[in-house]
């Protein structure tokens, strides 16, 4: 079975961004509150990004491990092991580890050259649409950190009403 159209995998990819947006919010707000953060150039920056690191794994590997993410019911979607069964807590988490391969490599990259925060994000969106496009060379179309998990998505039988 094909993969859903890339059209509507990066639609529920764009969804789903603006759901961790809120996330991060509730998240960051808890943070600042609880470690008491007054200085936006606080210390602490590492261990919140660490702190989110955990929260949105923990977000990814318990609606995975479900089958669906709000944003993956939304556009019919759902992830599936190799066997298309429902994916384990260590697969799951294996897929949350591996999608980090969507943003990791350029800012690695890009790190020693201390470039702006606009043309970072250039340079950042362009390995996304390279990565999203690579998906094409994929004989299912499945995305390169799910053929790496172990795992595909699927589309989602509709309701019924």
């Amino acid at each position: 079975m094909l993969a859903p159209s890339l059209r509507r995998r990066m639609a529920c990819w764009v969804y789903e961004g603006m759901l961790l947006f809120a996330l991060v919010f509730v998240a960051g707000w808890l943070f600042s509150t609880l470690g008491q953060v007054r200085d936006p150039a606080d210390p602490r920056r590492p261990l919140l990004q660490a702190f989110l690191f955990v929260v949105f794994g923990v977000y990814f590997t318990w609606f995975w491990a479900k089958g669906q993410t709000l944003a993956m019911k939304t556009w019919r979607i759902r992830v599936v092991d190799r066997a298309g069964q429902a994916l384990s807590q260590p697969r799951a988490m294996l897929r949350y580890l591996c999608s980090w391969l969507w943003f990791l490599p350029p800012l690695a990259a890009l790190a020693p050259f201390k470039l702006s925060g606009a043309n970072t994000l250039l340079l950042v969106f362009a390995w996304v649409a390279l990565w999203a496009m690579l998906s094409r060379l994929h004989p299912q179309r499945q995305f390169w950190h799910d053929v790496l998990a172990g795992t595909r998505l699927v589309p989602a039988q509709p309701l019924d009403r």
